[in-house]
C-alpha cells in the first residue's frame, strides 16, 4: 500500500496531538481503542454528510490508527488526488467493484498490517440496503471487522467492538447492523442502518 500521513512519524504525531485537542474542545469523546489484530476491515458508518470525513480522520489519528480507505474516483482528480492518496485514499471505481474486492483481499493476503475503511452505504444518500464489499473483503482475507462510527447526537466516535465473519451474512450481516441502530448520523434521516 502506498506512503501515506499515518507512516509519516513527526506529522503523524502533530496531527494526533491536534486531533485529540480538537475533539475535546468540540465535546467528543473517544470511544474505544486499537484493535490489537494487525489486519482488520473496518466498517464506518453512518455515512451521512462530508464532515464524516474529517471526523473520521481525526479518530483514527486519536485512536493512533493507520488506516485506507475507500472514495470515489471523483475524489481523486489530479493535484488534490495526490493529497487524497496521502491521506490513506484508495480511488473506486463504482462500475468495478468486485475488482476493488479481489484487489483488497490480495492486498490483505500480502500485508503484515493493513486496516481498510470502507462505508457500507457506498454514499452520503440515504440507500435501502448496504454494499456488501467490506464483508467479502473480511472474509476472503480471513480478518474480522471493526465496528466504527461517529454519533453526531451523543458526540461520541471511535471502534466499538471487533466482530469475526463467520460467513454467513445472512446472519452477520442483521447483527453488525443492530450495532449501529442507535447511532445518529449528522444527517439522521439519510442513514439506514437496516433496521427499516
Amino acid at each position: 500500500m502506498p506512503f501515506t500521513v499515518f507512516d509519516t512519524p513527526l506529522i503523524n504525531t502533530l496531527l494526533r496531538w491536534i486531533s485529540v485537542f480538537t475533539l475535546k474542545l468540540l465535546g467528543w469523546k473517544i470511544i474505544g481503542s486499537k484493535p490489537t489484530e494487525p489486519r482488520y476491515v473496518i466498517v464506518a458508518a453512518p455515512h451521512t454528510s462530508n464532515w464524516d470525513f474529517p471526523f473520521t480522520l481525526m479518530v483514527c489519528f486519536a485512536l493512533n490508527l493507520n488506516v485506507h480507505w475507500m472514495g470515489k474516483s471523483s475524489l481523486f482528480p489530479p493535484f488534490i488526488g495526490g493529497v487524497m492518496r496521502w491521506l490513506g485514499g484508495i480511488p473506486v471505481n463504482r462500475e468495478q467493484a468486485g475488482h476493488i474486492v479481489d484487489a483488497t483481499i490480495t492486498a490483505f493476503k500480502n500485508a503484515s498490517y493493513l486496516t481498510v475503511i470502507v462505508p457500507p452505504e457506498g454514499t452520503r444518500g440515504r440507500v435501502s440496503t448496504w454494499k456488501t464489499g467490506f464483508y467479502r473483503i473480511a472474509t476472503g482475507a480471513q480478518v474480522p471487522i471493526a465496528l466504527a462510527f461517529l454519533d453526531f447526537k451523543t458526540r461520541h466516535g471511535g471502534i466499538g467492538k471487533l466482530f469475526w465473519p463467520t460467513g454467513d451474512l445472512s446472519v452477520d450481516l442483521p447483527e453488525i447492523q443492530a450495532f449501529y441502530a442507535g447511532i445518529t448520523g449528522k444527517h439522521p434521516n439519510r442513514f439506514n442502518a437496516g433496521t427499516d
